[in-house]
């Protein structure tokens, strides 16, 4: 049955981001090991775009508004990339990053790459719009796939695949409490507290070591990975200094920051840090993952770092305002300001909209094992070509392992000072793990 409807204000900024900076994407990529045939996985590829009606709609353009459509989408686009030597995945994944989503045909493109010397392994990655889609739901279509992967290869008797109901938009699902005039009030009430924030403490960034205009701009990527004992010690250390993992991640990536632009004789310097959280708990209902629909949102922090400043106490103040935030409502305010804030990013393309940004998910609740086939590790990434100057880390946890992304707008931080930053970030999440209390050189 058709859904077509205009986008809601937040799905037609996604678009736009979409169309104008190559942003906001969600690549997501599983190692398989097992045999994954192109045949079976073209099969499954179908059920999952009928099971969910966001998948089989594309997006119009008509009289300045955008609107989805079911007539006219295209079959989800499939690719295979044969023969890529294992290291070489993640140029696939800043291929797909920086290619824009043709959403007048479909919504979502799909890579399937064997790996050389290695037929028993492959990489799956998957390239959704954001404005369907958020990065729990992405991981979940990923365990989805699999699934219908493993029914087809054993011969399974498939199920009648059953369509999923759409969701209301996001607008429509924050309390009544954001919504009206009350609603617009408290809006704009944190819209001119995020804009007063920033005026005063004018937060600090890596900056432009080169600046171009927007549509000039190239997301890249750089993985890390934990290993299981390494991330046991880093939840642990967390619970031991009563913080969360995300606000922990948050200290690391601005401690790496500030050592990095810190001048001599200067005592402090003032950063920001944005933070994606999920929604989808805190609804009421909760809303399942296997929904597709981009269901998160952000906050942002500001922070004054000092050469003595403690990482833990760091950690513990970033988890202190996340809280605050949550308790006032932000998180659900920060959904209608999103545009604006966007927008704001479009109109002056020189400044840098957060020193730091985290998205962490968190433990990734899907299985291991489909069939014959395994998934070894899962991660995503967003584009991010637009947010130039920034420190951007994706992260999923997986079978007790910590996959961490790291995503730059080139050329305004170049690969060699990511690189960088990115060793020392993972050099102060190996220190602070230990008894430690304190970041080396800081």
């Amino acid at each position: 049955m058709p859904d077509n409807r205009k986008l809601s204000s937040i799905e037609g900024t996604m678009e736009i981001l979409n169309r104008r900076a190559k942003t906001w994407n969600l690549v997501t990529i599983s190692r398989i090991k097992g045999n994954l045939q192109e045949a079976v996985l073209r099969q499954a590829l179908d059920i999952i775009q009928y099971r969910h009606p966001r998948l089989n709609s594309c997006i119009i353009h008509f009289r300045n508004n955008f609107y989805f459509q079911t007539a006219g989408t295209n079959r989800i686009g499939l690719r295979i990339v044969h023969d890529l030597p294992e290291k070489q995945w993640t140029e696939i994944v800043n291929q797909e990053m920086n290619q824009e989503i043709d959403s007048s045909k479909c919504l979502l493109r799909v890579v399937l790459v064997h790996v050389l010397d290695e037929p028993n392994f492959s990489y799956l990655i998957t390239t959704i719009h954001h404005a369907i889609c958020d990065g729990l739901s992405s991981i979940q279509l990923h365990s989805e796939i699999l699934n219908y992967c493993q029914q087809i290869s054993s011969g399974e008797t498939l199920q009648p695949v059953t369509t999923l109901e759409a969701l209301p938009t996001i607008e429509k699902l924050l309390p009544k409490s954001t919504q009206g005039w009350r609603g617009n009030i408290s809006s704009i009430i944190l819209l001119l507290k995020i804009g007063l924030l920033k005026l005063y403490h004018q937060p600090k960034s890596l900056g432009f070591e080169k600046y171009v205009s927007i549509n000039r701009r190239q997301s890249e990527i750089i993985h890390r990975q934990l290993d299981p004992e390494l991330t046991e010690m880093f939840v642990q250390k967390c619970k031991q200094e009563k913080t969360t993992i995300h606000s922990a991640l948050s200290a690391a990536l601005m401690l790496t920051v500030a050592r990095k632009i810190f001048q001599p004789n200067q005592k402090s310097v003032r950063v920001n840090c944005l933070s994606h959280l999920d929604l989808r708990r805190r609804f009421q209902p909760p809303i399942s993952e296997e929904h597709l629909s981009t269901l998160a949102t952000s906050l942002m922090g500001f922070h004054d770092i000092k050469t003595h400043t403690s990482f833990w106490e760091l950690a513990r103040e970033v988890k202190q305002t996340l809280e605050t935030g949550i308790k006032h409502g932000d998180i659900f305010n920060m959904v209608l300001i999103a545009k604006h804030l966007i927008n704001f990013c479009f109109l002056f393309p020189q400044q840098v909209a957060a020193t730091v940004s985290l998205s962490n998910i968190g433990k990734v609740n899907i299985p291991k094992t489909y069939g014959e086939l395994e998934l070894e590790e899962i991660s995503f990434a967003g584009s991010h070509a637009l947010y130039a100057g920034m420190f951007i880390l994706n992260v999923a946890t997986f079978q007790d392992k910590m996959l961490l992304n790291f995503v730059f707008s080139q050329p305004a931080i170049s690969r060699e000072t990511m690189e960088e930053l990115v060793d020392q970030t993972i050099d102060n999440i190996l220190h602070i793990s230990s008894d430690s209390l304190q970041l080396r050189g800081a």
